[in-house]
């Protein structure tokens, strides 16, 4: 089976990331928008960052314009979105799309390695979290209204 290391993403610039560079690493991989009820969540998941970043965790966030049109920005402005209103410091990726026909690779794996309610594979909405191993294994997945403060004891099992 194939594991989260194994994927090339594009970063919030446009440029090619080989998930491998994460290796050993335990992640939190998240779709994000600006416009959203969960927005605040962003804080949250700066504050996982800082605590666990030394220990090898990152949060990997990719913005996705799918639900409700709530990430409706260039990448441009959701890096700036996110530094200046969250002064986030984890990696940000390109829009994706998390569902359908044209969800991202990376996507289809983190839904088919870890179903959702009722064994269902479809995202319902932003702020869907995946956590990820050290071996890059999907062990873990949390509905959009998971507190990233909630998953610390998990991340920590991890850790």
């Amino acid at each position: 089976m194939a594991s989260v290391y194994d994927f090339t993403v594009k970063d919030i610039r446009g440029e090619p990331v080989k998930l491998e560079r994460f290796k050993g690493e335990v992640l939190l991989i998240v779709n994000v928008a600006s416009h959203c009820g969960f927005t605040p969540q962003y804080t949250g998941l700066e504050a996982l960052q800082k605590k666990y970043h030394d220990r090898g965790f990152d949060v990997l966030a990719f913005p996705c314009n799918q639900f409700g049109a709530q990430e409706p920005g260039s990448e441009k402005e959701i890096a700036q979105f996110c530094e200046t209103q969250y002064n986030a410091t984890f990696p940000l990726f390109a829009k994706v799309e998390v569902n359908g026909d044209n969800a991202t690779p990376l996507y289809k794996h983190l839904k088919s390695a870890k179903k959702g309610l009722l064994g269902t594979e479809a995202i319902k909405w932003n702020f869907t979290k995946f956590l990820v191993d050290r071996n890059g294994a999907v062990v873990g997945r949390y509905a959009p209204n998971d507190t990233p403060e909630s998953l610390q004891a998990d991340i920590e099992k991890q850790l």
